[in-house]
Formats: structure tokens, sequence, C-alpha cells
């Protein structure tokens, strides 16, 4: 993959690629680390229980966030075709209009694809089945998920470092009562061995190596519930409620926002539209078409346009970029749905970014240009975004932890006098 490539993909926000970077990559190491230090101004024992708490509970989430959803509705798609149905059928096409819809798709393409339209048939005939099979994905490709994340892994956190615990409470008793045994353990030196403590190392090294978008902001939400839920004393759910709502606007609206400022500022001090993906200024192809003229668009009806020109540049540039499918003949498959919304949005940015590079006077340049700058707000994003997941929160976190509680310590992890 080139480095174009990964500047695309993580500043895709409607993909997972960026939330692999920011929690993974930056987020939960950055979290960890600072758990300890933080932990460690009330004493070394909290601070390795709660190194190992937000080990477990940081990389076991972002196993079940990022590979659950996928998972689940692999399963799920599975199901339904046990049942007789394929899933690719998009239920937005229920709703018929005079350019989509799943009768007029296949009036439209019962030649072209007969296939297809017998899957689009067979869910015309049963649509409320079909409908209930995909509630009963969502529910269990989002609720699952959730189970394991908001319930599951917090009750195994919480009951291994009560094991834990109480082994630390067993050794302590044992080091009150050391002196009174000295003598006797001196004679008895030849035929027995000092018992050994407990080697934390090894746990946290164990645990260290324990490691799409809307689902997952659903299941984020789901998990805020579950964790608050499970919390263990009241300033642990405040503190767990405020740190998992700051985390889901930090991972699915700030990004969005972040990225909207650094391309507006862009335009306006380089009148350089980067509103584009990187990959596609990039494209020598796509910047070619631009300096002589040759990049077909559509004038009015889009849908149209994809059937009559499925191998038209912009055509391929809708099957990339703005979710459009087409089998393997070059027909669009008919069970898919057209998001015309989206392919106008698209067309004017492509149609701006033309005309500023036709502008400029020389296009290969000004592509150039629109990429460093384009890469540069990409890497910003990252940047900024991961900073105030990774630093701010938590800082944000233990001060208001030290004003309300009164202690350094995990709320959690705190007894009672």
């Amino acid at each position: 993959m080139s480095l174009v490539n990964i500047i695309s993909a993580i500043g895709n926000n409607s993909s997972i690629y960026p939330l692999i970077v920011r929690d993974c990559g930056i987020e939960n190491p950055v979290k960890v680390a600072m758990t300890y230090n933080q932990n460690l101004k009330d004493s070394k024992r909290m601070a390795l229980n709660a190194t190992r708490e937000r080990l477990i509970d940081e990389y076991g989430a972002s196993i079940v966030w990022l590979g659950g959803i996928p998972a689940m509705d692999a399963i799920c798609n599975w199901g339904i075709k046990k049942c007789g149905y394929n899933p690719k059928v998009n239920i937005n096409l229920l709703k018929e209009n005079s350019k989509q819809g799943i009768q007029y798709n296949i009036n439209k393409f019962k030649e072209l694809a007969p296939k297809e339209v017998k899957d689009m048939e067979k869910v015309l005939k049963n649509k409320s089945i079909y409908q209930k099979l995909l509630a009963g994905k969502f529910v269990l490709s989002t609720g699952i998920p959730i189970l394991l994340m908001g319930y599951c892994l917090p009750k195994f956190n919480f009951a291994l470092t009560d094991k834990i615990r109480k082994k630390q409470d067993n050794v302590d008793a044992t080091e009150v009562v050391k002196p009174v045994f000295d003598e006797f353990k001196k004679k008895k030196k030849a035929t027995r061995t000092n018992p050994k403590k407990p080697a934390f190392k090894g746990i946290t090294s164990t645990l260290a190596n324990m490691s799409t978008v809307h689902k997952m902001a659903v299941t984020d939400g789901g998990l805020t519930a579950g964790r608050v839920g499970t919390g263990r004393n009241k300033f642990e759910k405040l503190e767990l409620g405020f740190k998992m709502t700051m985390m889901m606007f930090l991972n699915f609206v700030a990004p969005i926002w972040i990225a909207k400022g650094f391309d507006g500022i862009s335009n306006k001090l380089f009148n350089t539209n980067v509103n584009l993906d990187p990959n596609l200024l990039n494209d020598k192809d796509f910047i070619k078409k631009i300096k002589d003229g040759s990049l077909k668009m559509p004038n009015e009806n889009i849908i149209e346009f994809l059937d009559k020109n499925p191998e038209a540049k912009f055509s391929k540039l809708a099957e990339k970029y703005c979710g459009v499918k087409y089998l393997k003949n070059g027909i669009r498959d008919p069970r898919e749905f057209v998001d015309e919304g989206k392919i106008q949005k698209f067309q004017k940015e492509v149609e701006k970014f033309a005309k500023q590079a036709k502008a400029s006077g020389n296009i290969e340049k000004f592509a150039k240009k629109a990429l460093a700058v384009k890469s540069g707000n990409i890497l910003a994003n990252v940047t900024l975004s991961s900073i105030l997941l990774a630093v701010a929160l938590p800082k944000v976190t233990f001060i208001l932890r030290k004003k309300v509680t009164g202690s350094d310590a995990e709320p959690g992890l705190v007894r009672k006098a």
C-alpha cells in the first residue's frame, strides 16, 4: 500500500481506518501510560491494578468494537442466505420513485440481470419477512458487541481484580508477621526456600499483548450505558459517563468538524479545493481528462448516465467513492440503491476542482499542490483528534476526579474506609 493510499484511508471519516489508528495505535497506549502515572500518585499497587484494568478494558473493547460488528454482519448475512434471501438487496429500494425502486428495477433489469432480479422478486413477495431479518441483523450485530464490551468485559475485569487483590492482601498479612519468624527462617534456611513475591511484570506483559462506522457509534452508546451500569460505585459511574460520552463525540463528531475546518481554511488560503480524496488527486488519468476536457459527467439524470456509460471515468469514480455497484458484466447491480445526493455532491466538488485547476495555468502542478495540502490536513486532523482523545480527555478526567473524590486513584479501585 502506497503512502497516498494510507493517507486516504485514515482521512476517510466514514470508514473504520481513522478509528483503528486513533484507538489502537495512539489512544490506547497513551491512556495506559497516563493511567499508570496518575495512580502511582496513590501507590504502586494501585498503579499496577489500574494499569492492568485499563489494558484489558481498552484493548479488549477495541477488539470487539472494531471486529465484532463485521464478524456479526458476516454471520447474519450467512443466516439470511440460509433463509433464501440475498442480503445485498437494499432495503431503500422498497421506497419506489420515478428513477429507482424494487419494482422499477425488476422491470428495468429483467433481461439484463435475471439472477439479481430473482433476488429482488423474492424480497418483493416477502417484504415483511425480509425487513424483520434485516432488523434482526442490526440488533444482533450491535447488541452482542454491546453486551460483550459493556457488561461481560467489565464484569470479568472487576472479578479478576478482586481475585488478584485477595492474593495481594494475603501477601500483606504475611509481611506483617514476617519479623516474628525471622529467627526461625534463619534456622530453616538450609532446607526451605524463601516464598516468592507475586510477579506483576508477567501479568502486565501478558495483558499488554491482548490485543463499521454508524453501527460502531450505536455500540458506543450501548457501551456507555453498560459501563455506567456496571460501575462499582457512584464516582466510577459518574467518571465513566463523562469519559465515554466525550469519547463518542471525539471519535465520531469532532474529526468531521476538524476536517471541514482545515479544508475550508486551505480553500481560502491557497484557493485550492481539497474536498476530494487524496487517491483521486493522485489519479493521473483523472488529471489528464481534466486537462484535455474529456471528463464526461451527468447533466441531469445521474442513474441514466451511470447505466448508459458504465465504462466512463465518472462512473468508475462513482463506483469507487459513492457506493455505486456494477456486476462483472458491466451492468449496474439493480439490488443496490443509488445515493443521488451523494453523487451530486461529489460531482460539484469535481467540477469545482477542475475549474480551479484549469484557472491555475498548470493542472499537474495544481493537483500536486492540492494533494500535499489535503495530505497535510488529514495528518493534522489525526494528530489533533488523537491528542484530544489520548491526552486532553484523560487529563480533564483526572482533574475532575481529584475535585470530586479528592483522590488520584481510579474510583472503582478505592476501597471504602
